[in-house]
């Protein structure tokens, strides 16, 4: 079967070409490091986070010292960084300055069972940038991971369940 051809002049190919619809990029995943010492909720953090946000786990610390030992590295980034307060050994407290001091330019939040108004106010005073009670306000965590990700603000909220 013989293939036909249209011969279109430049003038038509200019002014009848079709339009072009601006296809959206996918956001790339947003590079997240956690620092969680319980593996049940490590994982399910993981899994939950991995499943609802664009967002990619680099690395895991379950101590303090394994924690800054990662952030003093110099071939590793993240544009995240979760925290819990009690770890295996040492502070999240800890881990917080240095984050702080690291220089990396991460966003830090703070996910904790202990995050009382003097607890988030020195979390704060340390460089979080939130702070997020692990049995009530893992929505508020992943709403804030997705506007991360998607590159928006700091406001909003949805409904999800607690991990723990």
């Amino acid at each position: 079967m013989a293939r036909a051809t249209v011969a279109v002049s430049p003038r038509q190919a200019t002014t009848e070409a079709p339009s072009l619809q601006r296809v959206p990029r996918p956001m790339p995943a947003l590079k997240t490091y956690i620092v969680e010492d319980s593996p049940v909720i490590r994982e399910n953090l993981i899994a939950t986070l991995e499943e609802m946000v664009s967002l990619q786990v680099v690395g895991t610390a379950d101590d303090e010292a394994s924690a800054i030992q990662w952030l003093n590295r110099a071939d590793v980034s993240c544009d995240l960084l979760i925290i819990d307060i009690f770890l295996k050994s040492g502070s999240g407290l800890g881990v917080l300055s240095a984050a702080r001091d690291s220089g990396k330019a991460a966003k830090v939040v703070v996910l904790s069972n202990y995050a009382t108004a003097d607890m988030r106010r020195k979390c704060a005073e340390l460089g979080a940038d939130k702070v997020f009670d692990k049995s009530n306000e893992i929505d508020a965590l992943i709403s804030y991971c997705i506007r991360l990700a998607s590159g928006g603000g700091e406001t909003g909220g949805s409904a999800f369940a607690s991990l723990a």
